[in-house]
């Protein structure tokens, strides 16, 4: 692999930002790697694990020379952290985001943004329920999809250098229009993880079954909302309210399904309930044409992150 960027800068040390800085590592993508955060102790932690090539205080003194950088913080930071950076941002560089929702970053990020930076927002759909800046590994966007969501008016090059970065750290890209990914991550993503949690508050509100009941017999589906429902707790606030209409209309939708199959078990029809899981059945099995995920069933879940 040839370096596309000569300094990248991470404003955020997490899951996300860790695992982007051990990839380009791997490709040899980046010439140096900065980084920064928030908390001390992620930038103590960041420090003594290596996980970039320097750890400053502040996302102003990270971007200072950088020709990339990178927003790795929830959504609803990122308008301060735009505002910090803006005055310091070398001419010609490239702000990128990771925001799982497109249209309120651009609204808070695109007006910090100085004349002669690009705005080349982003989102990989991989991840892990693990946060901090341990949490990262190298392999996490193999084989994942990254979409990038150009700006009115961006220019060809940022995108192309950004586009090659993903896929230099292994990731298919695709561009799309901010309003229709936030409709799309609402399905794949924002839903199911809001119904995780709903999931999980359900059980422990029913008394009748037992807390460790709940732990003991989890191996089957309950697990797999658990470990959803484990994720960053900050992040995910953020995602809902600056999401909130496509997640609303997909709740909509999927509160008219489940109405439906109340009807069908209440009313014994298991002509509409077989059909049903017909269709879905159908959908996992895309998954894994798509090479997404395999079909092996690993019911003791392998130690390896994923």
């Amino acid at each position: 692999m040839t370096q596309i960027y000569d300094r990248v800068a991470l404003i955020g040390l997490g899951l996300i930002a860790g695992s982007m800085s051990l990839a380009m590592r791997r490709g040899g993508l980046a010439g140096e790697i900065v980084g920064t955060a928030r908390s001390v102790e992620t930038r103590d932690v960041a420090r003594e694990i290596g996980l970039v090539d320097r750890v400053v205080d502040t996302a102003a003194e990270a971007v200072k020379g950088a020709d990339l950088v990178v927003l790795a913080v929830p959504v609803g930071a990122m308008a301060d952290v735009a505002a910090e950076i803006g005055p310091h941002l070398t001419p010609g560089a490239t702000v990128t985001d990771v925001g799982s929702v497109k249209r309120t970053v651009i609204d808070a990020v695109a007006p910090h943004i100085p004349d002669g930076v690009h705005f080349v927002p982003g989102h990989p759909l991989a991840g892990t329920e693990h946060s901090g800046p341990r949490s990262g590994f190298a392999e996490l966007f193999d084989k994942k999809w990254c979409v990038i969501v150009p700006t009115d008016g961006t220019r060809p090059e940022p995108v192309r250098r950004l586009k090659a970065l993903w896929e230099g750290m292994g990731s298919f890209v695709d561009e799309m229009d901010p309003d229709h990914h936030d409709l799309v991550v609402a399905v794949v993503s924002h839903a199911p993880h809001l119904i995780a949690y709903t999931m999980v508050g359900v059980a422990d509100d029913l008394r009748r079954v037992t807390d460790s009941e709940v732990i003991k017999y989890s191996a089957g589906g309950f697990r797999d909302f658990t470990r959803i429902a484990a994720s960053d707790p900050v992040m995910w606030r953020d995602v809902f309210l600056n999401n909130r209409d496509a997640t609303l209309e997909i709740l909509g939708r999927f509160t008219e399904e489940l109405f439906a199959l109340q009807r069908a078990i209440r009313t014994g029809d298991g002509d509409h309930l077989h059909a049903y899981f017909t269709r879905t059945r159908a959908i996992r099995r895309g998954i894994i044409e798509a090479g997404q995920d395999t079909d092996a069933p690993d019911f003791g879940r392998s130690k390896v992150k994923s």
